[in-house]
């Protein structure tokens, strides 16, 4: 005698053989008794929940002879024949094999013909798989059928299916039976068909289906064939490995399942399973589908680790299993993300107490370094006091178009120098303290500014102090002259890096004090091509300074400071100016 598969064996044959589906069973078995059938279903849901069977029963119920509370009588002899697959009134198609424009065609061109019974009902499975030609051939006849059609389309992935076709269907979706819906199906079949299981077959079972019906007997066939129903242990070995940081007992887990013939992908995607169940149970949302077993083993494991281990396992190994597709040895990504998670802390278990001063440490080091980025001093330098802002300089104004002029003209030839002022000087700026000691006399930093210290400034910096030169020390502060104050001004902005340089070339905090300095007013002495050394030394100041201003940084100086009638009043003390009416 020709055995049949339990699951096909006891496969529901009315509305009310549906388990765990009530909210789909009620819309087709009221549409059916009150004779508001739409013209197309889209039923979605996991794999063996119930999809294929609830289209089955409705072109029952829809050509039953004699329906009983929208119920098919499974008695007369169109229900007899949609249950033995040879009836007129019921077409299947599988839309991942049958997916062409032509396969598609070749099914529209027969919908208006008639059948033995009231209505001719189409079953597409798989609807998701049709190509977008075979979709747009679809679509006229699927929202305008004939009267006595009704379309009934099948999908594990509603999403893959074109919104124009979910809108012209009533869309239910099917989800996963809980462990006790399933534990009572096993249990049912079990009596009724005279099965020798004890309870851990079962439970076995149960597991096994994890919400699908189908899978549920499935395993339930494979219990009654094998004689064994002992589970394999590596998601459990692997979930202590896990627990206790053991890389050792990890891998050895896996060679242990892979010898049991089972694919480094398929312990990969076991133990993702079991992760995800410890990591929902420690959250407090445990899944229905879990048998007690199950929910036992991810209480154990959840209380065993924070949400936050679990929670890296989870992405490390989702990862690893990304890889594993493309990877010509599967089983090295698996055993690199094992290690990578049982050897997080070199063998540390990953609970260790240490784990929250470890990242207290690394927040407050990276705290100070985002601060010194900040500040754009070096590492280990004390902050120093900001340099004086220099004001914005203006576009327009007399001074722009004194530097056009300039420009197209030519640079003047430079005129007799006016009477020296007394030497200004600027209010030294804050030194950056590196260490304590004894300053370098003036001949030390004499010697080492123009071969060391010089080199150690940034290009806009050497530009400006080029020309500079210590005088003296005094008083723990070393000076540094400067030719003119315009000049001086400009430098005071930069003290900073240049103390910055002396510090680390003489290993001891160098106060600097700018000031003016009074031999720039005596003849400077006149070289072979006629220039002398001081406009030397200024004009490569400034060709090299030149690349570093902005124009747009530029200011109208005061019209009063420096011009002909201060210059006069300087030259006459006592003169009074009168202004032009």
């Amino acid at each position: 005698m020709e055995y049949t598969a339990l699951y096909r064996r006891y496969r529901p044959r009315r509305f009310d053989e549906i388990r765990g589906q009530d909210h789909v069973v009620a819309a087709l078995r009221n549409a059916v008794r009150e004779d508001r059938v739409h013209h197309a279903y889209l039923l979605s849901g996991p794999r063996g929940t119930g999809k294929t069977s609830a289209a089955r029963i409705l072109a029952k119920a829809l050509n039953c002879t004699s329906p009983a509370d929208g119920e098919p009588c499974c008695e007369c002899e169109s229900c007899v024949a949609i249950d033995a697959g040879r009836s007129f009134d019921l077409h299947e198609l599988d839309a991942a094999s049958n997916n062409k424009v032509d396969d598609i065609r070749d099914l529209l061109a027969k919908v208006a013909l008639g059948t033995p019974g009231r209505t001719k009902v189409y079953l597409l499975d798989e609807v998701h798989m049709l190509t977008q030609g075979a979709e747009n051939a679809l679509l006229k006849t699927l929202e305008e059928p004939p009267g006595h059609v009704v379309f009934v389309l099948a999908t594990t992935e509603p999403h893959k299916v074109v919104e124009t076709i979910r809108s012209r269907s009533q869309h239910l979706e099917l989800g996963l039976l809980s462990a006790g819906e399933l534990a009572s199906l096993v249990a049912d079949v079990v009596v009724d068909a005279g099965l020798d299981v004890d309870e851990e077959g079962q439970a076995h079972a149960v597991r096994a289906g994890r919400g699908s019906a189908r899978d549920a007997l499935s395993a339930l066939d494979r219990a009654v064939a094998g004689g064994s129903t002992s589970d394999d242990s590596t998601t459990a070995d692997l979930l202590a490995a896990l627990a206790g940081s053991d890389a050792t007992a990890a891998l050895g887990a896996v060679a242990s399942g892979i010898s049991r013939g089972r694919e480094p992908r398929v312990l990969g995607e076991a133990l993702l399973s079991a992760l995800r169940d410890a990591f929902l149970v420690r959250m407090g949302v445990p899944p229905e589908q879990l048998s007690d077993d199950d929910r036992s083993r991810a209480e154990s494991f959840a209380v065993s680790l924070p949400p936050a281990t679990i929670t890296r396992a989870l992405e490390v190994l989702g990862i690893a299993l990304v890889d594993m597709r493309r990877a010509p040895d599967p089983r090295v990504d698996l055993e690199i993300a094992l290690v990578r998670l049982t050897a997080a802390n070199d063998g540390a278990p990953l609970t260790s107490p240490t784990d929250s001063a470890v990242v207290d440490d690394l927040v407050r080091r990276v705290e100070q370094l985002e601060q010194v980025l900040a500040e754009g001093r070096p590492a280990g330098v004390p902050a120093a006091a900001p340099p004086p802002v220099p004001p914005k300089r203006s576009r327009s104004g007399p001074a722009a178009r004194a530097r056009e002029t300039l420009a197209s003209r030519g640079a003047p030839e430079p005129a007799a120098e006016a009477k020296s002022e007394p030497p200004a000087e600027a209010a030294p700026a804050p030194a950056t303290a590196v260490a304590t000691g004894d300053l370098p006399d003036r001949d030390a930093l004499a010697l080492a500014w123009g071969d060391e210290v010089l080199a150690r400034l940034s290009k806009r910096a050497k530009a400006r102090f080029a020309i500079g030169r210590f005088t003296e020390v005094v008083d723990g502060v070393a000076v540094l002259a400067l030719p003119n104050k315009p000049h001086l001004m400009r430098c005071t902005e930069l003290v900073g890096e240049v103390e910055g340089a002396l510090a680390e070339q003489f290993g001891v905090a160098v106060p600097i004090r700018l000031v003016v300095d009074e031999g720039a007013t005596r003849p400077p002495q006149r070289r072979g091509d006629g220039k002398s050394a001081t406009e030397t030394i200024s004009k490569d100041a400034a060709d090299e300074d030149d690349e570093s201003i902005d124009p747009g940084e530029l200011v109208d100086a005061d019209a009063a400071v420096g011009s002909a009638v201060e210059r006069i009043s300087e030259a006459f003390p006592g003169v009074s100016v009168v202004e032009s009416d």
